[in-house]
Formats: C-alpha cells, sequence, structure tokens
C-alpha cells in the first residue's frame, strides 16, 4: 500500500516539472534499431549470454534475444546495448500478481 501511495505522489510531482515517464520511472524502454542494435533502459539482470541467445530480465518480464554474433557492447547499471543480426525478440511478460 505504501509503495502506491509513493509511486502516485512521484506520478504527480513528474507531472508537475513535466518530467518525461522514461527518465523519471524504472519502466522498462526496449529501442530497437534496425536489424543489428537493440538497447534495454532499466534491467533487472542478464540471466543468459551466448553468441546466438541473450535473456534479460527486467521489470516487465524476461527478454529473449535470438539471432548470430550477438554481443553486449556496453552494459552499464541501467542500460544494455545488443548488437548483432537479430534474428527475433520474444518478451516473457511477468502478470502483476507473479511480481518479487
Amino acid at each position: 500500500m505504501k509503495n502506491k501511495k509513493n509511486n502516485r505522489f512521484s506520478n504527480k510531482i513528474n507531472k508537475a516539472l513535466e518530467l518525461p515517464r522514461e527518465i523519471s520511472s524504472s519502466d522498462t524502454k526496449i529501442s530497437i534499431i534496425g536489424f543489428d542494435e537493440m538497447l534495454i533502459e532499466n534491467y533487472k539482470g542478464i540471466l543468459e549470454y551466448e553468441e546466438f541467445y541473450i535473456k534479460v530480465k527486467t521489470a516487465i518480464g524476461n527478454i529473449n534475444i535470438s539471432g548470430f554474433n550477438l554481443a553486449l557492447e556496453q552494459v552499464t547499471e541501467d542500460d544494455i546495448s545488443v548488437k548483432g543480426k537479430i534474428e527475433s525478440i520474444d518478451i516473457e511478460r511477468i502478470l502483476d500478481d507473479e511480481e518479487e
């Protein structure tokens, strides 16, 4: 209950300051550039990493990336940049009552 109250308060402040949602929240943002580059913002962890498959844990669920010559080009505390020949992206969505 307290977490929801804090979120509502934060949302009101962010709206008053006209901050973009992706800056002020911990929501996952996925950007895809062509078929060879992908940026995942606000991730929680890397679950699997192979040259042909990468699995990333996020707040919305696990993101599965399949392809060839996949590499984690840049990894920071908040963002992951994936490069390579991306063939498919699959999101295993987590429903609200399944979250930790």
